[in-house]
């Protein structure tokens, strides 16, 4: 298995039947996707394009894909979404994806380096400041890396939060906030090193006792996980 096979799963497992969650593409799509074919068959998946309890056969490639306008049970307007679904709190979950995040769980996805003369322009912040302000609960989904966990952010394109309702799961460990809100280590997965995780993150990161273990993806969960990768 793989890295990113790892993280997509231990997010699929935090989802529960009958939740409504906010989709995005890349890993945080096939966490949801997967966890609807699995464990939690009565998900309500929603994308920012619009549909509404979409039941995509593949994964889309974009939120605009026409495979959730098929099988959507509604569709409803960009303005609505955000008015009506996002911004009024009708999102149990809500997942973010981050180019940088900082100890305090801010987010960077508009530009690596000065705004006026980037590195590199990211695409922006999209709807990721309603849905971190306004999600029931938010899940971040990214790679470890000092690159991407870092002492100060380029950009705060999305601010954090404390407390239960914010989880970041990497393709090394889990991280939590603590009581005053810093992102804390609190679980490794199988085989990855609390020193890894450390040497991987930009600031001093706080190791919660005592730090579990996650448990490795099952074969059933590999299986569906690649047939459902393999139908795009």
């Amino acid at each position: 298995m793989t890295p990113e096979e790892v993280m997509t799963v231990m997010a699929a497992r935090e989802l529960e039947n009958g939740q409504v969650v906010l989709v995005g593409v890349g890993p945080p799509n096939a966490a949801a996707n997967l966890a609807r074919r699995l464990h939690a068959p009565d998900c309500v998946l929603v994308y920012e394009s619009g549909a509404i309890g979409a039941k995509p056969q593949h994964l889309p490639l974009s939120i605009g894909d026409d495979d959730l306008a098929a099988t959507a049970d509604e569709l409803v307007s960009v303005p609505e979404m955000f008015g009506y679904w996002i911004g009024a709190g009708r999102i149990d979950v809500g997942f973010l994806g981050a180019a940088q995040i900082d100890r305090r769980g801010n987010i960077n996805t508009t530009v690596i380096g000065a705004y006026d003369r980037p590195k590199v322009r990211l695409p922006g912040a999209g709807g990721a400041p309603e849905i971190a302000a306004a999600a029931k609960e938010v899940i971040v989904m990214l790679r470890h890396s000092p690159r991407a966990f870092v002492e100060r952010l380029d950009f705060v394109t999305s601010l954090g939060r404390g407390g239960d309702a914010f989880t970041v799961i990497t393709d090394l460990a889990v991280l939590r906030p603590g009581d005053d809100g810093e992102l804390g280590l609190t679980a490794v997965h199988a085989g990855v090193e609390p020193e890894q995780v450390l040497a991987a993150t930009g600031w001093p990161l706080r190791v919660r006792e005592p730090l579990e273990v996650t448990e490795p993806p099952t074969a059933p969960e590999l299986e569906e996980l690649r047939a459902l990768r393999a139908r795009r």
